[in-house]
């Protein structure tokens, strides 16, 4: 490298300056062979150990590749890739040569694939074989698609990647450019509507990177993480990606979905000290009954977004594993987590405050600032905004407003300044005229010893009124019924304000979801619970 790519690490986190020419490989790759990690096992995953060094030649030879494939500068690379080794090297290998990677959710439908497909009008896509069976129909008819590539097995009139990189030179220049320019993509996981691309710079890795993942995780070189959210997520790409290959740290990846059984799996094998999780894996992990006792050797901090984390389950954690959870809200847009609780400032049923390099404001129905205690739409502002969501003007337009974005949550904050989270923009409930948090009461529910989960939604009631209604997972063994919906009502109302509890209970063996894990409430309120 010369010294005109080096970010100067003397600067704090908030004040970190990426140079004018950039590109984001040679930070995170190259410069752990220049500094002497060249040996250092960067990512350990179903197939063995992979150093930085290997890291390095596997990035190059895909720039490579895809430059003989004909990828230009500007180009999309769609990527529906497992959580392997490949997946780094393609999304650092398309960095380099100029090409912006989008890695896809692999949970989606064939449908799904179609619209992004098309709606990105990407140059390659490179597909995981255990997904090529879904994907495959929707590459038909795609007039900008010219290279399709498979990892993994023998496909009749496609490109294999194994091939194309043993074909190619590991050797390869990086294309510098503006760290505020386009780098990569990542779609939103569209649970109210089409997904929507969020339009990312190169420089926004290295931010998340310096603000959460140094600044609120202290993650650091002889760290061994392990993030049971998927490297497609926005969440995870930072936990196992650009966070470890910051700093020189070991990160694991697993390609088989994370269950409770995967998971303990990965923690028997390679014992890692960071982990990052959702609420749902945590909750299932506790009623397993496969913890093991006294906790994890060497497991020093544990990470939760994705949805909020209720109380019940990080006080139940802490006390059988011994290691508090830091709960944080991020978003695709955002790139990562922007607010959290903090290693030593860890306060239950909150979302913490503010990652050091992110404004926050609660806004009201004239998106002016709200009081202390009132409830207020989130807003945020920092460095890792997106430059815009892909053809989609008026959605950029009214969600990114003067540096800020608007980001449909819905907040309280406390009088020493802690975060409490209310639920989704369209989700909250106005029970007598009084705004009611879903989440809340959530969160009084899944303290019963019998629940496992808990959804709330609005619903109208005889005279059309809306009441809080509950759609609620038993844990194993415990019976449905009548008595058992009575209790529940009572429990909640011995612990909030009468008006808040469910005036109905439906008992459920499985929520909606989002391919993400997120719970989709607009189905519940539309009468589909499974």
């Amino acid at each position: 490298m010369t010294n005109t790519t080096i970010i100067d690490r003397s600067q704090t986190p908030a004040q970190l300056t990426v140079p004018a020419d950039y590109n984001a490989s040679l930070d995170f790759i190259d410069r752990h062979l220049d500094e002497g990690r060249g040996g250092k096992v960067a990512i350990r995953d179903d197939q063995g150990e992979h150093t930085y060094a290997q890291m390095a030649e596997q990035v190059q030879r895909v720039c490579n590749a895809l430059t003989t494939l004909g990828v230009e500068t500007g180009d999309r690379v769609l990527m529906v890739m497992a959580d392997t080794v490949s997946f780094a090297a393609v999304f650092f290998g398309a960095i380099r040569m100029g090409a912006l990677p989008v890695p896809l959710n692999t949970m989606l439908t064939t449908k799904d694939y179609d619209f992004m497909v098309r709606d990105s009008g990407a140059a390659a896509i490179v597909i995981s074989e255990m997904f090529w069976k879904t994907v495959e129909p929707a590459l038909k008819d795609q007039p900008a698609l010219r290279s399709i590539i498979v990892d993994g097995g023998e496909f009749e009139g496609v490109f294999s990647l194994a091939e194309l990189m043993s074909a190619a030179v590991a050797k390869a220049d990086a294309v510098l450019a503006d760290p505020n320019t386009p780098g990569f993509w990542l779609y939103t996981s569209g649970s109210t509507g089409q997904p929507k691309a969020a339009v990312h710079a190169q420089k926004d890795l290295v931010h998340t990177a310096e603000l959460y993942g140094i600044g609120v995780l202290g993650i650091k070189e002889d760290d061994v993480v392990f993030s049971a959210a998927k490297l497609f997520f926005a969440y995870g790409l930072g936990n196992a990606l650009s966070f470890p290959f910051h700093v020189g740290a070991t990160a694991v990846l697993m390609a088989e979905r994370p269950t409770p059984e995967s998971v303990l799996k990965q923690f028997a094998k390679h014992n890692p000290n960071i982990f990052y999780g959702v609420p749902t894996l945590y909750a299932g992990l506790l009623a397993s009954g496969l913890l093991p006792e006294g906790g994890f050797p060497g497991l020093c901090r544990c990470a939760s977004a994705g949805e909020a984390l209720p109380e019940s389950v990080a006080k139940r954690w802490e006390e059988q594993v011994g290691v508090p959870i830091l709960d944080g809200i991020g978003s695709t847009e955002m790139l990562h987590i922007f607010l959290s609780n903090h290693p030593v400032d860890v306060r239950y049923g909150t979302t913490g405050k503010p990652v050091p390099g992110y404004q926050l404001e609660l806004r009201g129905e004239e998106d002016t600032p709200v009081a202390v205690g009132d409830i207020g739409e989130l807003w945020v502002k920092g460095p890792t905004c997106p430059i815009e969501y892909w053809k989609q003007l008026e959605k950029s337009r009214a969600t990114f407003v003067d540096a800020w974005t608007r980001t449909g949550d819905k907040y309280v904050q406390t009088d020493d300044g802690y975060y409490v989270y209310q639920g989704r923009s369209d989700d909250m409930l106005k029970v007598g005229g009084i705004y009611v948090s879903p989440f809340e009461v959530e969160g009084a529910l899944v303290s019963h010893p019998d629940i496992l989960e808990a959804a709330v939604v609005g619903h109208a009631d005889e005279n059309d009124l809306i009441k809080p209604q509950a759609f609620v997972i038993l844990k194993d063994g415990v019976e449905r019924s009548a008595e058992l919906e009575a209790t529940l009502k009572e429990f909640v109302k011995e612990k909030l304000a009468p008006y808040k509890y469910p005036r109905w209970i439906e008992f459920v063996d499985d929520l909606p979801r989002t391919s993400t894990g997120k719970i989709q409430r607009f189905k519940l309120r539309a009468g589909s619970p499974e």
